[in-house]
């Protein structure tokens, strides 16, 4: 199966560079912006400006991998706090699994559920 990376050129601190990302993570990318009401360029700035990997490319895979993630542990958090109000008390598995407060990530984009810290 060949791989579809497309090299799209991007603007980020009034410096075109290009970024190789596969289209469906730059269709998703185009998705999230619009979802935060802002524009793809605005974004992809705040994605540099909050990486810690060198490359930008990189950095935008784990920012759509890490946006989506959040939902999905956002989906679980809802079922979570249903089952505590139906029997009072959390599953032992995801008791588990949840992270100590104090080493989850706060920032901007960390905050919208896009950490890609995991």
């Amino acid at each position: 199966m060949k791989s579809l990376v497309i090299k799209r050129s991007v603007i980020v601190k009034n410096r075109k560079t290009s970024v190789s990302v596969e289209d469906d993570f730059w269709k998703s990318l185009k998705k999230i912006a619009q979802s935060h009401q802002q524009s793809l360029q605005h974004l992809i700035e705040e994605i540099d400006r909050d990486r810690t990997f060198a490359n930008l490319s990189s950095a935008i895979r784990l920012f759509v991998l890490g946006f989506y993630k959040g939902q999905f542990d956002q989906q679980d958090r809802i079922s979570e706090q249903s089952a505590i109000r139906e029997t009072g008390n959390p599953s032992p598995e995801r008791k588990a699994l949840e992270p100590p407060l104090k080493s989850r990530r706060r920032g901007s984009l960390a905050s919208r559920g896009a950490c890609a810290s995991f």
